[in-house]
């Protein structure tokens, strides 16, 4: 896993008025939770510091200083306005290296299926998989390999395993799948007749 450096600003107001103005100065609230004191620190950043942690796929540990304190921690949540798509809040879980962590990991095919080389198409269906692992043993992206994938089959995330990750999406819940098209039932329609 990536990490990020992140330097935020202790915040001691909070409520609307105190959040307004944060935005206007470009300021984004942001929480960390997750801490041994059960108490969850309030803080601000900079829209231009967040940037590269917000818009990209990959997961990133961000060891974040806030005053004094530094955190380790991930991204758990982001609030976007619904208009502007301006990030309003940040929200983020301290890890802790004998805590597991819960997160989505984006998934990649590898491989070209057979049954795409028959005339299908491959269709992803799950672009994360949410799993359970430590945090400094979850990979910045889960590999499927699909070269024995035939024509009208799918993968299923039972069927999928991981070193030192645990799963949490349904079992039954369809990863990726080789779909037929027009052409490959023309082909077979043309075949078979």
């Amino acid at each position: 896993m990536k990490t990020f450096e992140l330097k935020g600003e202790l915040r001691e107001a909070i409520g609307k008025k105190a959040t307004k103005a944060f935005r206007k100065e470009d300021k984004i609230p942001a929480i960390i939770y997750g801490g041994e004191s059960k108490e969850a620190v309030h803080f601000t950043v900079t829209n231009s510091d967040v940037r590269k942690l917000i818009y990209t796929p990959e997961i990133f540990l961000v060891n974040l200083t806030v005053g004094s304190n530094s955190y380790k921690a991930i991204l758990k949540d982001i609030q976007f306005h619904p208009v502007t798509d301006a990030v309003l809040h940040l929200d983020f879980l301290q890890v802790f290296d004998s805590k597991p962590i819960v997160i989505d990991v984006p998934v990649v095919l590898d491989g070209l299926a057979e049954g795409v080389k028959a005339g299908g198409k491959l269709s992803l269906d799950l672009r994360k998989l949410k799993v359970k692992a430590m945090y400094d043993k979850v990979p910045e992206k889960l590999h499927i390999d699909v070269t024995g994938l035939a024509l009208g089959k799918s993968v299923q995330v039972g069927e999928l395993s991981f070193d030192n990750l645990e799963l949490l999406n349904a079992k039954n819940a369809v990863v990726c799948r080789v779909q037929l098209t027009r052409a490959a039932r023309g082909l077979a329609a043309k075949n078979n007749g």
